[in-house]
């Protein structure tokens, strides 16, 4: 009866005000009844397990916040860690830079004879930044490394490389024919530099050039006496000469 289905429903007899609906029509109540069972037909069968299913979910949820935190974490000490970095990059960078610039300021009138370089960087902070080496042999104007002729490119990139070994020595400096474009008299003042530095540095160098050939301490040469087969002859060039003088 009414009494059951509003007790079901959760309501009393006296939440209820006739003359509220005195003027309703009976189909139109009706209609709105039929929708509101579809709309509940819709809602599908209750799933008792809902509650452990979100408590479930809750605490996966909790997991996955407290693992977000981690990583928010870490990724802080991180962005941390980088800053600290490139700064300390960008101080030695920086200090390295004005070094080496200095230094072939020094080497580079040796080479030449005259003339200045440098270094420059390109716009932007210095750890993204390009490098520009701009040269001017004695008699030229100030140009880029790339305006200048084969032998002059060779004397500034030999700058550049005597510089570095200036600055930070290494056992050894090897050398692959960088005297092929040079005269006689850029042959004379390269051989003359790497007499200097190899007090401290030894360079080994790859030559067909008679002039750094004869100002060598020790000499090898690959022949080819047989087809097919190499071999190594080597020459004490102080030795030699000693023999020739006596």
């Amino acid at each position: 009866n009414a009494s059951e289905i509003l007790s079901k429903a959760g309501i009393s007899v006296e939440e209820l005000n006739p003359s509220e609906y005195k003027d309703l029509e009976i189909s139109l109540l009706e209609e709105t009844l039929g929708a509101v069972q579809g709309k509940i037909l819709l809602l599908g069968a209750i799933n008792l397990a809902a509650p452990d299913e979100i408590a479930e979910e809750t605490k996966r949820m909790e997991e996955l916040d407290a693992q977000l935190d981690d990583l928010n974490e870490a990724l802080n000490k991180l962005q941390s860690a980088i800053k600290k970095i490139d700064v300390e990059s960008k101080s030695k960078f920086d200090e390295s830079f004005d070094e080496v610039n200095l230094k072939i300021q020094e080497i580079f009138p040796k080479l030449f004879g005259g003339g200045k370089a440098r270094l420059e960087l390109i716009e932007g902070d210095s750890l993204n930044s390009g490098i520009a080496l701009y040269a001017q042999p004695p008699g030229k104007k100030n140009s880029t490394i790339s305006q200048l002729s084969g032998g002059e490119k060779a004397m500034t990139a030999l700058s550049l490389v005597f510089a570095l070994f200036e600055l930070n020595p290494a056992p050894f400096c090897m050398l692959d024919e960088v005297d092929a474009p040079l005269d006689d008299v850029n042959a004379t003042r390269f051989v003359a530099m790497v007499e200097e530095m190899s007090d401290r540095d030894q360079f080994i160098f790859i030559t067909h050039n008679k002039i750094s050939m004869e100002k060598s301490d020790y000499l090898m040469g690959i022949t080819m006496q047989e087809a097919g087969v190499s071999r190594v002859v080597s020459v004490d060039v102080n030795e030699a000469l000693e023999l020739a003088a006596s």
